[in-house]
């Protein structure tokens, strides 16, 4: 097996912070090179000095034994260098076959060729077995899992031999996680290398033939078989201690129903009833598209709904928008961080007290004190790392930035949490953290509703777990009493309020 990369003794410092310190990594053809370690551990450090976005204090970088200076993406990529990160750099109103070859569309004679440009999209498409996506289809009308497909045709379009995918199945369902593998080993039988940076440990059995741990910028031993460690022993190199149980044991006091909504009615949802009851975690299981997170928007009162009935502690409420819900003690951790959690040009201390201003104000005046011991407090239980509190949010990684949003709902005492996908791109050393706090908040009365692509997550986490498939709710089971395939059976539309679906019911 030929050398693809081999990036030797890489160190990279910023302000008050070592991000990288003599890190190695070699990956060869066909390999599948995992790339672990918890959130701010220096994997995207790592990845942007690859990519030309940073240029490394220390340390070579060699491709196909030949040492390489990369000062920018457009550069890598000509080197043959893809990086397809998790939030997708695609324009969407642009067509499928101008995404791939955006800014290489013109001919020899200055004029746009569409037809070849068509043409040469359709032979990346052909080549992964993407029958399902047209050259002329508008990205903006695309699901995420297509969309991802996009950015790899992108890569192949430069005829890349080392593909970095980052956290690439962290809105993906399962079906459109199994298609992401077969495009995987496709290009792994062409004999491309590829990076793979994921916090889901179960999947990497699946995919993965060798690992590279870091921790705190430094790399954990020397690189190694995926089949020789187990997941324990994987997770303990990264964190730096054992976890005996990846779901904090705990026993938890329900009492009476505190928030119910009924004939909750628009475009994409239309549920009968849903529940919780105090200090209840009652979870939320579904395929992409089944309408989880349009159901909670609509509670929150972010999306119009054409009826609902909200009652909390047995008296009708009004939430026909996030105000409203707000004053109720509902808050919504929504999974779309970027666009609706957080102000990304705002630090972090100001992202975490703008929903409880008025626990850190006086007579309308913001205590500046108290607003940074407020933020100090959950940046220290959440473990963001940040080397100031003044950091602005669009600067830390996605974990962090998804440590901001729950720093800011828990900042506020609310009487009902909406979690939507809430250790989604975190690591588990912190993901530990978070259930931790749950079972906290669920000490304290807060009843919590929880949506989680990850089935072991409801399962370890939740009291009760409701099944929605196609804009419905179609079952309910104790989650001490199921299985991950009882489940996957309502959310695939084979069982029905227990029993199994026949015909066109």
């Amino acid at each position: 097996m030929g050398e693809i990369l081999r990036m030797e003794g890489i160190s990279k410092s910023f302000p008050g912070v070592k991000a990288l310190d003599g890190v190695n990594i070699v990956v060869g053809e066909g390999e599948v090179h995992a790339l672990l370690g918890e959130n701010g551990a220096g994997k995207s450090t790592l990845m942007k000095v690859l990519n030309g976005v940073y240029a490394p204090d220390e340390g070579k970088i060699f491709l196909r034994g030949e040492e390489v200076s990369i000062h920018n993406i457009r550069e890598a990529q000509e080197l043959g260098i893809s990086i397809i990160f998790q939030e997708f750099n695609l324009c969407p109103d642009l067509s499928v076959a101008d995404n791939v070859y955006i800014g290489r569309q013109k001919n020899r004679f200055g004029f746009v060729d569409a037809r070849h440009v068509e043409k040469e999209t359709k032979r990346i498409l052909d080549r992964f077995q993407l029958d399902q996506i047209r050259p002329t289809d508008l990205v903006r009308n695309m699901s995420v899992a297509q969309m991802q497909m996009v950015e790899i045709c992108k890569a192949m379009s430069f005829d890349s031999d080392l593909v970095v995918f980052d956290e690439p199945t962290a809105a993906l369902a399962e079906a459109e996680i199994e298609q992401l593998f077969l495009v995987i080993r496709q290009l792994k039988k062409e004999g491309k290398g590829i990076i793979y940076i994921s916090h889901r440990m179960e999947e990497l059995s699946r995919i993965a033939d060798r690992v590279t741990v870091l921790r705190d910028g430094q790399q954990v031993g020397e690189s190694f078989d995926f089949a020789s460690v187990t997941l324990d022993e994987l997770i303990n190199r990264m964190v730096g201690r054992t976890m005996e149980d990846k779901y904090p044991k705990h026993e938890r006091t329900i009492g009476e129903v505190f928030f119910e909504a009924d004939n909750i009615q628009n475009k994409k949802v239309h549920v009968k009833h849903i529940d919780v009851r105090k200090g209840e975690i009652l979870g939320i299981a579904g395929l992409m598209g089944a309408g989880r997170t349009e159901m909670a928007r609509a509670i929150f009162g972010a999306d119009p709904v054409n009826s609902m009935e909200v009652k909390i502690g047995g008296k009708r409420v009004n939430t026909s928008n996030p105000g409203q819900a707000i004053k109720n003690g509902i808050a919504y951790l929504t999974e779309d961080r970027k666009n609706e959690g957080l102000a990304l040009r705002l630090d972090c201390e100001k992202n975490i007290n703008m929903a409880s201003l008025q626990k850190i104000s006086d007579f309308g005046f913001v205590v500046n004190r108290r607003a940074e011991e407020n933020a100090r407090h959950y940046v220290d239980a959440l473990a963001v790392k940040t080397p100031k509190l003044s950091q602005l949010a669009q600067f830390l990684s996605g974990g962090n930035q998804q440590k901001l949003v729950l720093a800011k709902w828990l900042s506020r005492q609310v009487d009902l949490l909406i979690f939507d996908e809430p250790t989604r791109g975190i690591d588990v050393g912190a993901k530990f953290e978070i259930y931790k706090l749950m079972n906290e908040l669920s000490d304290q009365g807060v009843s919590i509703i929880m949506i989680s692509s990850e089935l072991p997550e409801l399962l370890g986490m939740s009291d009760r777990i409701a099944l929605m498939h196609e804009g419905s709710i179609v079952g309910e089971v104790n989650a001490k009493e199921t299985s991950q395939e009882e489940i996957m059976e309502y959310i695939t539309g084979l069982k029905k309020n227990g029993t199994e679906r026949e015909g066109n019911e």
